[in-house]
């Protein structure tokens, strides 16, 4: 009865506002028709093994044209990756009786879920997925996991959906959305704490079902993987803070107060005792191995800024990723392992996914979505940039390729890469696992391809571009691109808190032909100029 009370005081409150508000002088920056030849060079390369998603190739561009951002900048090779990630996730829409999900591997395979949905990559699904015009899809996606089938397949692997959701919300509002969920949020949140945390005060998980198997923290101190890690724990955070907040937008004051105080102390005991003050990073405590760190620094290490829980002396742990001794491989990504360690390898023999060294796009991802936070609540300290972002970012966009015998190439995002020649190992191996061909127990043919497991466009919308979503009536922007780099960006169409959102930066005034600076439109209607880019906050009307 107090729910249905609750709910019939702030329905008034929460229907949507129509999502483009007319101005019939406003002419775009840019044409969806001038990247059309991005989706028709994609599909007439691709050898289309799978049709079950919803939006199979032929309707690929009518998809894309109705659903995503515009993004035009000089750098071709990212801009063409940018559209060929969105390219990409449209095969994972999948319409099924209990409505859309977001799956990770277009075949299905003998691991996953109801409908072939995985829980490991949700939370990337819903970060990358936010700027897509159409709720709908991931709306029906969180419902499946927390009302429907995918509820019991939820906690399969760590998540963070809580988080996930919250930010989605910060795009596409819908308080009664949020409000429906809260309970089966906090219903999840209580399993993990049930299940996953012991008397230390701190979370555990096994490195598989972190989706990280075979890493070297699970290698040793205990047979099976089992470890105190910073990615749940950091999950947990992040889902505890956002609980928080929900509870907090609904009045609930007590619960809005249970869930703050749970989230501070599961970032306190991740700053106090994950961190590993002598190498400088947060590291995995093994199970059974005497309280200590593993000696083995992993990118996962990263994760805590994914979630702004780092406090003071914490920053110096960016030094490493740069470092060709640590992470920084050259021209096809981070490593998931530090290179200095001996247990670091590049392995093609065993399981064909392995942690312990090669390029994972998952984590590269939370990396980047971490360093982009960093570098928008510090100054930096000198130990790394928005030069050092931009550099990943193009690394990461040049590993998006394939390149076939005959000497050819096309775009394409697959499992694990080998970081120093791009090969996708994971397809190595797999192309002929079982008499010289692909094994059905593992998956299938090219099960890997189009792998829906991180993100890239949301790397470029709220890192690169800087387009950085909050719980308030306010727009905030704070471009990562280093000043001078580039001549011209720009973001078309961004969908945000029922508004249409366009910002460009013309040098020369020549690309956009509306004058020389940084502008921001919101509904066609100039809200911001200046002669440089720079962060600047936007109150919404």
């Amino acid at each position: 009865m107090k729910q249905m009370k609750f709910l019939k005081q702030i329905m008034p409150l929460i229907v949507a506002a129509p999502f483009v508000h007319s101005c019939e002088f406003y002419r775009p920056a840019v044409s969806i028709e001038e990247y059309r030849h991005y989706v028709e060079a994609f599909n007439a390369n691709d050898d289309e093994l799978y049709k079950s998603g919803e939006y199979p190739n032929e309707k690929a561009w009518e998809f894309m044209a109705a659903n995503i951002p515009l993004f035009d900048c000089p750098d071709k090779q990212l801009e063409e990756t940018y559209y060929f990630r969105w390219w990409s996730y449209r095969k994972h829409i999948r319409r099924t009786p209990e409505g859309y999900i977001i799956t990770e591997f277009l075949p299905d395979v003998p691991w996953a879920g109801p409908y072939n949905a995985i829980s490991c990559p949700a939370a990337h699904h819903f970060y990358e997925g936010r700027w897509l015009k159409n709720d709908l899809y991931l709306r029906d996606y969180a419902r499946f996991w927390l009302k429907h089938s995918g509820r019991e397949a939820l906690r399969s692997y760590s998540s963070w959906i809580a988080d996930a959701i919250m930010n989605f919300d910060h795009v596409h509002p819908d308080k009664g959305f949020l409000y429906e969920l809260l309970p089966h949020l906090e219903w999840n949140f209580a399993e993990w704490k049930h299940t996953r945390l012991d008397s230390t005060g701190l979370y555990w998980q096994l490195d598989d079902r972190d989706g990280m198997e075979m890493s070297i923290s699970g290698s040793y101190g205990t047979p099976n993987g089992y470890g105190y890690r910073p990615t749940i724990n950091s999950y947990m955070y992040g889902d505890a803070s956002a609980l928080a907040s929900m509870a907090e937008s609904f009045g609930m004051t007590e619960i809005s107060w249970h869930y703050r105080t749970l989230a501070n102390k599961i970032r306190d005991n991740i700053n106090d005792w994950l961190w590993d003050g002598e190498a400088m990073f947060y590291k995995v405590i093994p199970m059974n191995y005497g309280n200590r760190f593993s000696d083995a620094r992993e990118l996962h290490g990263y994760t805590p800024w994914y979630f702004n829980i780092p406090n003071e002396g914490k920053a110096a742990a960016w030094k490493y990723l740069m470092d060709p001794n640590h992470f920084h491989a050259g021209g096809y990504g981070l490593t998931s392992a530090e290179q200095s360690h001996p247990l670091f390898k590049i392995a093609y023999t065993g399981h064909e996914c392995q942690w312990n060294g090669p390029s994972w796009p998952f984590a590269t991802s939370v990396t980047l979505t971490g360093l982009a936070n960093y570098l928008n609540n510090e100054p930096g300290e000198g130990i790394i940039s928005h030069t050092d972002y931009f550099t990943l970012l193009s690394d990461y966009s040049r590993s998006h390729r394939i390149i076939w015998d005959d000497g050819s190439s096309q775009p394409w995002i697959d499992e694990n890469i080998n970081p120093f020649t791009g090969d996708w190992i994971s397809r190595t191996r797999l192309k002929s696992w079982k008499d010289g061909s692909w094994d059905p127990e593992k998956g299938g043919i090219e099960r890997g391809k189009d792998y829906n497991h991180s993100t890239f466009a949301d790397l470029v919308i709220s890192g690169l571009i800087g387009i950085r979503p909050d719980s308030g009536n306010t727009l905030t922007i704070n471009p990562l691109v280093p000043q001078g780099k580039w001549d011209y960006f720009c973001l078309e169409g961004v969908p945000y808190k029922n508004r249409s959102l366009t910002l460009f930066y013309d040098a020369t005034g020549k690309r956009y032909k509306r004058g020389k600076g940084f502008f921001v439109y919101i509904d066609g209607k100039q809200m911001y100029r200046s002669e440089n880019y720079g962060k600047v906050t936007i109150t919404l009307q």
